[in-house]
């Protein structure tokens, strides 16, 4: 399950799960749409169920974006116990895995 979130919520689910995977998007943006169903499939593999997923809407986040290094969307940040581990500009789904598996190794 995806969790959406804000500037305000983003530090107690850090500190209170030791991996998370964000995506940060934007309404306007049209790769982050079409994103979603792939990032929907990740979510489901049961082999992630240690893994926190987060939505971040970037442009309504400033503090958010500025954790991670977001430069451009659809952004994706993994976080272990709290701290930034990778962040990525990417719209493929091969490259949210690997982080998503570099993650949890």
């Amino acid at each position: 399950m995806v969790t959406k979130t804000n500037d305000q919520e983003l530090d107690s689910l850090l500190l209170g799960n030791e991996n998370i995977i964000i995506k940060f998007y934007a309404d306007w943006c049209g790769s982050c749409r079409l994103f979603a169903p792939k990032f929907t499939k990740l979510i489901n593999k049961t082999e992630y169920d240690s893994v926190k997923f987060l939505e971040i809407n970037a442009e309504e986040n400033p503090e958010a974006r500025k954790l991670a290094g977001v430069n451009n969307l659809p952004y994706f940040a993994t976080f272990k116990n709290g701290k930034l581990f990778h962040g990525d500009t990417t719209a493929k789904e091969e490259s949210v895995e690997k982080m998503i598996l570099d993650l949890k190794n």
